[in-house]
């Protein structure tokens, strides 16, 4: 339940002040965590990957596909930071290396699965709405670019 606060709201008549809930996103609130945690480009899909048990970093490699080493070993580190996946390195020549989801880790398979059902029915609305800002974005450029053109003269 979010707290209550008093704020004071600037009206045509006198000053009055109206009970407003406190932003229930704020820079502290725990609900952000899970925004926070899962904001990386391929959080989502590495945790998803290790849905069915522990993998090497080369076998998530070949099953994501796309992904640079660099890249996946950096989001392992911060999945492992944030409690959500467990390395266990074994001793061994070479070295081996798996990683597993722990259980907050696995917690998130069923809101990844739900924002997958998501993606599912709405993908193709906000790919035309991102392709009708990106026409948008390079028409207004290019009229400012002709704006700027006729004022300086050329």
């Amino acid at each position: 339940m979010p707290t209550r606060t008093t704020v004071p709201t600037r009206t045509t008549a006198p000053t009055r002040t109206t009970d407003l809930p406190t932003s229930e996103f704020g820079a502290d609130c725990q609900t952000r965590l899970a925004l926070d945690v899962l904001a990386g480009t391929w959080t989502g899909v590495v945790l998803w990957t290790l849905r069915d048990g522990p993998l090497r970093p080369g076998e998530m490699q070949a099953r994501i596909g796309g992904v640079r080493h660099k890249v996946l070993t950096g989001t392992l580190r911060r999945l492992e930071q944030n409690g959500l996946v467990t390395r266990r390195r074994y001793a061994e020549a070479p070295p081996r290396v798996e990683y597993e989801l722990t259980g907050p880790g696995r917690g998130l398979l069923e809101p990844l699965s739900a924002l997958g059902r998501w993606t599912e029915r709405h993908a193709d609305e906000v790919l035309a709405a991102q392709e009708r800002g990106a026409v948008t974005d390079t028409a207004d450029t290019a009229e400012a670019a002709e704006a700027a053109e006729a004022v300086s003269g050329r």
